[in-house]
Protein backbone atom coordinates (compact mmCIF):
# COMPACT_ATOMS: atom_id res chain seq x y z
CA UNK A 1 0.00 0.00 0.00
CA UNK A 2 2.64 2.51 0.91
CA UNK A 3 4.41 1.64 -2.18
CA UNK A 4 1.43 2.40 -4.47
CA UNK A 5 1.19 5.72 -2.73
CA UNK A 6 4.77 6.56 -3.25
CA UNK A 7 4.28 5.96 -6.42
CA UNK A 8 0.94 7.79 -7.09
CA UNK A 9 2.85 10.82 -5.41
CA UNK A 10 5.56 10.37 -7.75
CA UNK A 11 3.02 10.71 -11.02
CA UNK A 12 1.64 13.80 -9.27
CA UNK A 13 4.52 15.56 -9.13
CA UNK A 14 5.65 14.55 -12.57
CA UNK A 15 3.79 17.30 -14.35
CA UNK A 16 5.65 20.37 -12.28
CA UNK A 17 8.71 18.44 -13.03
CA UNK A 18 8.32 18.74 -16.44
CA UNK A 19 7.55 22.23 -16.47
CA UNK A 20 10.44 23.46 -13.64
CA UNK A 21 12.88 21.80 -16.42
CA UNK A 22 11.43 23.38 -19.28
CA UNK A 23 11.27 26.39 -17.85
CA UNK A 24 14.77 26.44 -16.97
CA UNK A 25 15.72 25.67 -20.46
CA UNK A 26 13.97 29.02 -21.47
CA UNK A 27 15.56 30.45 -18.64
CA UNK A 28 18.86 29.34 -19.98
CA UNK A 29 18.08 31.34 -23.40
CA UNK A 30 17.53 34.68 -21.41
CA UNK A 31 20.56 36.81 -21.44
CA UNK A 32 21.03 40.28 -19.81
CA UNK A 33 23.60 43.00 -20.90
CA UNK A 34 24.14 46.64 -21.38
CA UNK A 35 24.50 49.18 -23.97
CA UNK A 36 26.14 52.48 -23.55
CA UNK A 37 25.57 55.22 -25.55
CA UNK A 38 27.53 59.01 -25.33
CA UNK A 39 27.06 62.02 -27.38
CA UNK A 40 27.55 65.26 -27.20
CA UNK A 41 25.90 68.47 -27.89
CA UNK A 42 26.18 72.57 -26.99
CA UNK A 43 23.86 74.87 -25.24
CA UNK A 44 24.21 77.71 -26.52
CA UNK A 45 24.22 81.16 -24.58
CA UNK A 46 21.28 82.44 -23.95
CA UNK A 47 19.38 85.70 -22.62
CA UNK A 48 16.87 84.36 -21.09
CA UNK A 49 16.05 85.17 -17.62
CA UNK A 50 15.51 82.98 -14.52
CA UNK A 51 12.88 80.29 -14.65
CA UNK A 52 12.55 80.48 -18.59
CA UNK A 53 11.67 77.27 -20.46
CA UNK A 54 14.17 76.68 -22.61
CA UNK A 55 14.26 73.91 -25.14
CA UNK A 56 18.19 72.24 -26.23
CA UNK A 57 19.28 71.40 -29.70
CA UNK A 58 17.59 67.88 -30.96
CA UNK A 59 20.43 65.52 -30.37
CA UNK A 60 20.22 62.37 -32.56
CA UNK A 61 22.27 59.65 -31.54
CA UNK A 62 24.11 57.07 -33.03
CA UNK A 63 23.53 53.72 -30.60
CA UNK A 64 25.85 50.78 -30.16
CA UNK A 65 23.14 48.78 -29.92
CA UNK A 66 23.64 46.41 -32.93
CA UNK A 67 27.13 46.31 -32.01
CA UNK A 68 26.52 44.99 -28.21
CA UNK A 69 23.66 42.58 -30.01
CA UNK A 70 25.86 40.63 -32.34
CA UNK A 71 28.34 41.13 -29.44
CA UNK A 72 26.31 39.16 -27.19
CA UNK A 73 24.88 36.21 -29.68
CA UNK A 74 21.46 38.11 -30.71
CA UNK A 75 19.87 40.81 -32.26
CA UNK A 76 17.47 43.53 -32.11
CA UNK A 77 14.58 40.40 -32.97
CA UNK A 78 14.80 38.93 -29.67
CA UNK A 79 15.07 41.47 -27.39
CA UNK A 80 12.66 41.15 -25.09
CA UNK A 81 12.88 43.70 -22.42
CA UNK A 82 14.98 47.55 -22.45
CA UNK A 83 15.16 50.03 -19.36
CA UNK A 84 17.36 53.02 -18.81
CA UNK A 85 20.09 52.40 -15.97
CA UNK A 86 21.79 55.65 -16.01
CA UNK A 87 22.03 59.03 -17.74
CA UNK A 88 24.98 61.66 -16.75
CA UNK A 89 25.17 65.15 -17.85
CA UNK A 90 28.91 66.54 -17.97
CA UNK A 91 30.09 69.80 -19.02
CA UNK A 92 32.86 69.39 -21.16
CA UNK A 93 33.56 72.98 -22.34
CA UNK A 94 34.33 75.49 -21.06
CA UNK A 95 36.37 74.38 -18.06
CA UNK A 96 34.95 76.65 -15.60
CA UNK A 97 31.18 75.87 -16.13
CA UNK A 98 29.01 74.21 -14.41
CA UNK A 99 25.27 73.24 -14.10
CA UNK A 100 24.63 76.18 -12.08
CA UNK A 101 22.27 77.47 -15.25
CA UNK A 102 19.67 75.04 -14.74
CA UNK A 103 16.63 74.47 -12.25
CA UNK A 104 15.32 71.12 -14.04
CA UNK A 105 15.99 69.24 -16.73
CA UNK A 106 13.33 66.41 -18.36
CA UNK A 107 15.23 64.46 -21.79
CA UNK A 108 12.72 62.45 -23.74
CA UNK A 109 13.51 59.78 -26.78
CA UNK A 110 12.33 58.97 -29.49
CA UNK A 111 12.70 57.03 -33.11
CA UNK A 112 12.79 59.91 -35.05
CA UNK A 113 13.54 63.80 -35.17
CA UNK A 114 10.02 64.85 -35.67
CA UNK A 115 9.28 62.84 -32.12
CA UNK A 116 6.16 60.95 -33.40
CA UNK A 117 6.57 58.49 -30.72
CA UNK A 118 8.69 60.65 -28.03
CA UNK A 119 8.75 59.26 -24.08
CA UNK A 120 10.36 60.33 -20.96
CA UNK A 121 13.51 58.97 -20.56
CA UNK A 122 14.81 61.17 -18.04
CA UNK A 123 14.88 64.03 -15.72
CA UNK A 124 16.14 66.13 -12.50
CA UNK A 125 13.82 68.20 -10.71
CA UNK A 126 16.19 70.24 -8.78
CA UNK A 127 19.63 70.07 -10.47
CA UNK A 128 21.81 70.48 -7.45
CA UNK A 129 24.27 73.52 -7.57
CA UNK A 130 28.29 73.72 -8.24
CA UNK A 131 27.90 70.56 -10.45
CA UNK A 132 29.99 69.91 -13.82
CA UNK A 133 28.43 66.47 -13.87
CA UNK A 134 24.63 65.35 -13.03
CA UNK A 135 22.63 61.91 -13.07
CA UNK A 136 19.29 62.02 -14.18
CA UNK A 137 16.58 59.81 -12.47
CA UNK A 138 15.32 57.30 -15.41
CA UNK A 139 11.64 57.44 -15.85
CA UNK A 140 11.79 53.47 -15.71
CA UNK A 141 9.65 53.03 -18.98
CA UNK A 142 9.73 49.99 -21.73
CA UNK A 143 12.52 51.12 -23.91
CA UNK A 144 12.85 48.17 -26.20
CA UNK A 145 11.24 49.99 -29.66
CA UNK A 146 13.81 52.75 -29.57
CA UNK A 147 17.01 50.38 -29.47
CA UNK A 148 16.30 48.36 -32.18
CA UNK A 149 17.48 51.10 -34.82
CA UNK A 150 20.48 52.39 -36.00
CA UNK A 151 19.89 55.90 -33.97
CA UNK A 152 17.28 57.09 -31.84
CA UNK A 153 16.63 60.90 -31.03
CA UNK A 154 16.98 63.11 -27.18
CA UNK A 155 15.09 65.98 -26.90
CA UNK A 156 15.55 68.36 -23.76
CA UNK A 157 13.58 70.69 -22.22
CA UNK A 158 14.81 72.59 -19.48
CA UNK A 159 13.70 75.36 -16.86
CA UNK A 160 16.64 78.18 -16.12
CA UNK A 161 18.00 79.00 -12.99
CA UNK A 162 20.44 81.76 -14.39
CA UNK A 163 21.43 83.55 -17.59
CA UNK A 164 23.98 81.01 -19.75
CA UNK A 165 26.21 83.57 -20.61
CA UNK A 166 27.99 81.13 -23.45
CA UNK A 167 27.69 78.51 -25.67
CA UNK A 168 28.42 75.05 -22.69
CA UNK A 169 29.06 71.39 -24.54
CA UNK A 170 27.67 68.84 -23.01
CA UNK A 171 28.14 65.17 -23.47
CA UNK A 172 25.21 62.64 -22.71
CA UNK A 173 26.35 59.21 -21.50
CA UNK A 174 23.29 56.56 -21.33
CA UNK A 175 23.19 53.07 -20.28
CA UNK A 176 20.41 50.63 -20.61
CA UNK A 177 19.68 47.42 -19.54
CA UNK A 178 18.74 44.67 -21.76
CA UNK A 179 17.11 41.24 -21.73
CA UNK A 180 17.36 39.13 -25.04
CA UNK A 181 16.97 35.62 -26.28
CA UNK A 182 19.28 33.50 -27.98
CA UNK A 183 18.42 33.01 -32.11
Amino acid sequence: MRTVLLKKSYLLLLPFLLISVLSCKKLVNLITFQVSDSSSFTVPGTPFITGAAINFPVLTVRTTAQSTYQNNNTSAAYVQDVTLDRLTLTVTNPSTQNFDFLKSISIYISTDAAGSNKMLLASLAAVPTGQTSISLTPAGGKLDQYLKGDSYTLTTTAELAQTLRQNTDVRADSRFNVRATLP
